[in-house]
């Protein structure tokens, strides 16, 4: 990492309004001298995040998230430290190369493969050998401005023009842990040869693998993919997340979509906030992708009876953690690459304006082969209804589901709800704070108070000789270091000076949560103190009655003795 100075890192800070720049991603109301919104950083259905345009930070009064625009970025981008203050400074006007950092182990050679491979496939695309590919794909209708953004190339027929070129550049072992090149007893090859290339993006929107599709020729794999590699995991990847997120964060609206060609063929006719979840299961991470880049979420798969299946699948780990989406199903068994084609954007434009609540899909679904004239078929039916309306959470859905079942199915609604689990009203008592003691009450507040006031720093260094508790104890250490190595203390650039010390940053959260607080008196943060003497005090005296248990000697009994007397009266 390119070091930067608390100099410079201010700088690019306050060269944008954190305001502003939280607002591009969520909606902000004025409340006094600050901007509220609800928290992306946990499930909140009140808007209990704090911006403050002075003090350049933002934070939750419920889970205590809290940072600067650097923070907020990266969280919520999914970034690195060093990606969001680029993108910071890039705001603000101001030019810095802090270049690629990735998060953990350094993959840049498996990056620099992977842009060597993709210069390789799309210079291919574009000679006389690419001309056969080109025209297929315009078949298709993929023009030249789609094959040119999505920067999709060709594997040559040779098989091993790649290997010898990525060989040449880069250490045999990382080209072969790419998965783009294979070895046998003949020496190195080329795992894709004759077939379109399409690129796959990670979250950043680096190319980490392909799509290979066969264009001229009968094949079993009309598809051949990338395996998964060190950079490579699919379920942790959405296709298209690193272009659709802004318009997906504008529109507040992402479509979930199977397959990369349907997003391509969306994107090319101007609908550009759809990702796609490459064909596999939607996993928990990458539904907490989705969760944060919209508040409405449309699931578009394929028509047929495996995308419905997978629509199914999809929207119960939405439904996991909190999402209720809407969904569009394609008549003929079409997937939308093939509606957008036949019927045109308007068409599918249509769609999206009107797509079915998750509870119309699911009566369409699970009625799909039963006849509910037959009694069985019937009860079946209306017990599987039963089974998703108590995976809902919305009261208001519940509601207009029970109604509508009851009306189709003849069958009185009380039946039904008789048979609805009841779901207990204090759910929100699983995520209260541990209670804490008045020890660490008093720790809290006073660290609070320090990252507001060198007048606090001060008293805290002349009469804090000990934090009982380890991690408030470190950070009131880090403030105090910080305050007097810089001579003033600023809650924001102090949050940045401490970025990446993951065990101080959850520490500040803790210390957040559920304080809101701007002014202070100093009889309070006396008696800040005072408790935490009191914790000291009554420890020193729990080790002296300890030790003179230990000892038989009258003097030294009546020593220690007066030692806890005067302790006491300290207190």
């Amino acid at each position: 990492m390119k070091a930067l100075t608390q100099e410079k890192l201010n700088e690019i800070r306050n060269s944008v309004n954190i305001v502003d720049v939280i607002s591009s991603y969520i909606s902000l109301t004025p409340r006094g001298k600050n901007y509220f919104g609800v928290c992306p950083f946990h499930d909140d259905n009140n808007p209990s995040m704090s911006v403050s345009s002075d003090k350049q930070i933002y934070k939750c009064f419920s889970c205590g998230a809290t940072g600067t625009v650097f923070k907020f970025i990266m969280d919520y981008e999914n970034i690195t430290f060093n990606e969001s203050v680029q993108k910071v400074a890039s705001l603000g006007g101001i030019k810095i190369d802090l270049g690629y950092v990735p998060k953990t182990k350094d993959y840049s050679e498996q990056y620099d493969i992977y842009d060597l491979s993709l210069k390789f496939y799309i210079n291919n695309i574009n000679t006389s050998k690419g001309k056969e590919a080109k025209e297929y794909l315009k078949e298709r209708g993929i023009t030249e401005e789609t094959i040119k953004e999505f920067q999709i190339g060709l594997a040559l027929r040779s098989k091993n023009t790649l290997a010898n070129i990525l060989i040449k550049k880069h250490k045999p072992e990382e080209v072969l842990k790419s998965g783009l090149i294979g070895k046998n007893e003949y020496g190195y090859f080329d795992l894709f040869y004759d077939r379109i290339m399409f690129p796959l993006y990670n979250l950043n929107g680096k190319v980490i693998a392909y799509s290979g599709r066969i264009y001229n020729r009968k094949d079993n794999s009309k598809y051949f993919n990338t395996r998964e590699t060190e950079i490579f995991k699919k379920g942790e990847l959405l296709y298209n997340y690193h272009r659709a997120k802004d318009i997906a964060r504008q529109k507040n609206q992402i479509i979930v979509m199977e397959g990369f060609m349907d997003v391509i063929r969306a994107h090319s006719v101007g609908i550009k906030n759809a990702i796609a979840t490459m064909g596999t299961a939607v996993t928990k991470e990458q539904a907490s992708l989705i969760k944060r880049m919209a508040k409405e979420i449309i699931l578009c798969f394929d028509g047929d009876e495996a995308g419905a299946k997978a629509t199914k699948a999809c929207a119960e780990e939405l439904n996991k953690i909190g999402i209720i989406p809407k969904v569009i199903r394609l008549e003929n068994n079409m997937d939308p690459d093939e509606y957008i084609k036949e019927y045109g954007k308007e068409a599918f434009e249509r769609k999206l304006n009107n797509p079915i609540s998750i509870m119309d899909f699911e009566l369409s679904y699970l009625k799909n082969g039963k006849d509910l004239n037959n009694a069985v078929d019937k009860a079946k039916y209306i017990n599987q209804i039963i089974e998703e309306i108590n995976k809902i959470n919305d009261d208001i859905l519940k509601e207009v589901t029970i109604k509508k079942i009851a009306d189709e199915t003849k069958i009185d609604e009380e039946i039904i709800r008789k048979h609805l689990v009841e779901k207990p009203k204090v759910v929100k008592k699983e995520k209260s704070l541990p209670k804490l003691t008045k020890y660490e009450k008093a720790e809290k507040a006073l660290i609070y108070f320090m990252l507001k006031s060198q007048e606090v720093i001060k008293m805290y260094d002349k009469k804090v000789t000990y934090m009982p508790t380890k991690e408030y104890r470190l950070l009131a250490r880090e403030i105090s270091a910080f305050y007097h190595e810089y001579n003033n203390i600023n809650e924001a650039s102090f949050i940045d000076y401490i970025e990446g010390d993951t065990e101080l940053t959850n520490t500040i959260r803790k210390v957040n949560q559920n304080i809101n607080a701007e002014k202070y008196t100093l009889e309070e943060i006396e008696d800040y103190i005072n408790v935490i003497k009191e914790y000291n005090v009554n420890t020193a005296i729990e080790r002296m009655q300890d030790k003179m248990h230990e000892i038989s000697d009258p003097l030294k009994k009546a020593e220690i003795a007066q030692k806890i007397i005067d302790l006491k009266k300290g207190v």
